[in-house]
């Protein structure tokens, strides 16, 4: 299977180039433009940044270019949500089972112990919805909408709608980016307020940063964090850098 963007190929994780006549009109990148680094280093005890593959690595490669279209950033954006969605699951917890096979052997494996849902973090969050359903049949999903006031970034909780049982559940709470941590936070103690532990939930997201990652795991140092890759710093505006962008605006055609 392959599928072409922006002239390159992909195809199962290998990248053929398309050899062209024609020179782009874009300038090459300056050096300062390409020193901004990914993929920092995590050390903290409970974040968890899904393994850096050459699949992985293409598809950010590809949402993170400002050149790709929206329907491919759609396309590679859900490919990436669905793979880390199944990372978050790894950290649900398991327990040891034996069954019989159709030949009548035993075979030792494991089961899920504890029901779960999704939270998302409307509006961005909702995008991650399709690959939790895809993966985790008939899942509850609830919404809270946290918009971020972009003067100075700060979060404001305007809508909630939760399952009655939430208490009872893990939950997968659910946001592409985190900048500074504000909707996240506020999100995570929002649930808490609710009755779940804070150990039993998972925040799952596509690009972190150093900044959220150290308010979150400052106030909340028991919720688990599963990103794909951990970006260096933040600009004046809050934004991630190097980042991807307002995910929410490219993903749902509002720019």
């Amino acid at each position: 299977y392959q599928r072409r963007v922006h002239g390159v190929f992909f195809l199962f994780g290998r990248r053929k180039k398309k050899h062209s006549t024609t020179m782009s009109s874009a300038p090459p990148a300056s050096s300062s433009a390409r020193a901004a680094p990914t993929a920092v280093a995590n050390t903290k005890r409970n974040v968890h940044v899904m393994q850096s593959t050459r699949q992985v690595k293409s598809l950010l490669t590809i949402i993170r270019n400002r050149e790709t279209t929206r329907d491919d950033f759609i396309f590679y954006a859900d490919r990436l949500m669905r793979l880390l969605v199944e990372e978050g699951l790894n950290h649900l917890p398991f327990e040891q089972t034996t069954i019989r096979t159709p030949t009548d052997s035993e075979y030792e494996g494991f089961h899920f112990v504890s029901k779960i849902c999704g939270v998302s973090i409307v509006r961005a969050g909702e995008s991650m919805e399709a690959a939790l359903r895809a993966v985790c049949n008939k899942v509850r999903i609830g919404k809270i909408l946290i918009q971020r006031n972009e003067e100075d970034a700060t979060p404001k909780l305007y809508y909630f709608k939760l399952p009655a049982d939430i208490s009872t559940r893990w939950v997968l709470l659910m946001d592409p980016m985190l900048a500074t941590g504000g909707s996240a936070s506020q999100a995570i103690q929002l649930l808490k307020d609710q009755g779940v532990p804070e150990d039993h939930i998972i925040f799952i997201n596509l690009v972190s940063c150093e900044a959220g990652l150290n308010t979150l795991t400052t106030r909340f140092p028991d919720v688990c964090i599963v990103t794909c890759e951990i970006d260096s710093h933040l600009n004046e505006r809050a934004f991630i850098i190097p980042g991807l962008g307002d995910f929410g605006d490219r993903y749902f055609g509002t720019e």
